[in-house]
This record gives C-alpha cells, structure tokens and sequence, in this order.
C-alpha cells in the first residue's frame, strides 16, 4: 500500500517486452489512479469512457488520439481526454504514463 509513502512513478510499473502493464493505485467511487507501462508499438484501439481522464506521461513517448486528431507526448506532459469522446493509445517508443479517471 502506498498511503503515506513517498514513491517514484518509474518504480511503480515495470515495462515488459510485447505487453501493456497496468497498476491500480487508487480506486474510489468518484475516480481511479492507474499507472501504465506500454512496450513500444503497443497500445489502446479506440474507444469511450464515460468520464473525463487525464493522461501524464512520465517516461517515453506516445500518440494519443483523439476524436480522430492525434497528439504526441512526451515524457513530463499531459492531455486530457474527455469524456464520450473517442480515444487511442499507441506507444511511439516504450513509454509509461498515469491515467487520472475523474467520475464526478
């Protein structure tokens, strides 16, 4: 558990060769923190969610897709991605990023 422990994001998720990693570091009613490692040219198909997300790169590189516009990101920035809208995720390189789901 990690309440009240000071923590690295990169310790947290591990890649792992032809494979998305995936950790659940906070689940509530009104939202989740998940962080995710994706190895490289792994990633999402398109899909919705109900909620708004944000999505922070710590590691790598990805393009995100959204409602058919795609945005690369880099470690050390994030995008949101609103809720109903269509979305993807591919990794341009290995890259690990942080998914804040807000359901409120």
């Amino acid at each position: 558990m990690l309440k009240e422990k000071v923590a690295s994001l990169n310790d947290l998720v591990d890649y792992q060769e032809g494979s998305v990693v995936s950790k659940e570091v906070i689940k509530k009613d009104k939202g989740t923190v998940t962080l995710f490692a994706f190895d490289k040219g792994q990633g999402l198909s398109e899909h919705t969610a109900p909620f708004d997300a944000l999505v922070y790169v710590f590691d790598g590189k990805a393009e995100i897709t959204i409602s058919g516009t795609p945005h690369h990101l880099k470690a050390g920035e994030i995008i949101i991605m609103p809720a109903n809208n269509p979305h993807a995720l591919k990794a341009t390189e290995r890259f690990k990023m942080m998914l804040v789901m807000v359901r409120a």
